[in-house]
């Protein structure tokens, strides 16, 4: 199984992985879970609210995974995403998603990431109607 877990790894980065310093840096399920709902504090109320939604619901759909290879690859990819959480609230570091990811993806993976790119738009969209009108009175 250990050399299994070696060439998964290997075909998703592009640097050799060292097993014992990636499962080092992967919390437990439950630890994990806990610490991205605390980061989740962090954000604006509309992204918290979004954010901890698909937490929970990816968590509870995983919880009866039983393939150790699925596991640490939710487990990995999760972690990565809670590096990459601001710790700054005011911080705006997003970037784009690596062109490698979506190659990778299942189509039924690009499904969800559309319907997150097009509840987050929406989300957007409110908070900006809700901003203050500019002041249209003539002078």
């Amino acid at each position: 199984m250990y050399r299994s877990y070696v060439r998964l790894a290997e075909s998703v980065s592009a640097k050799p992985l060292n097993i014992r310093q990636a499962s080092a840096t992967i919390y437990p399920p439950i630890p994990l879970y806990r610490r991205l709902l605390r980061a989740h504090r962090r954000l604006p109320t509309e992204m918290r609210s979004l954010g901890d939604d698909y937490v929970k619901a990816e968590f509870r759909r995983h919880q009866k995974v039983t393939n150790p290879v699925h596991v640490m690859g939710f487990l990995t990819q999760w972690k990565m995403y809670l590096d990459e959480l601001p710790q700054d609230p005011s911080a705006k570091n997003f970037r784009k998603l690596d062109p490698t990811v979506f190659e990778k993806m299942s189509p039924e993976q690009l499904g969800q990431l559309y319907e997150l790119m097009h509840a987050t738009k929406n989300i957007w969209k409110q908070i900006s109607d809700d901003g203050p009108e500019p002041d249209s009175s003539p002078s």
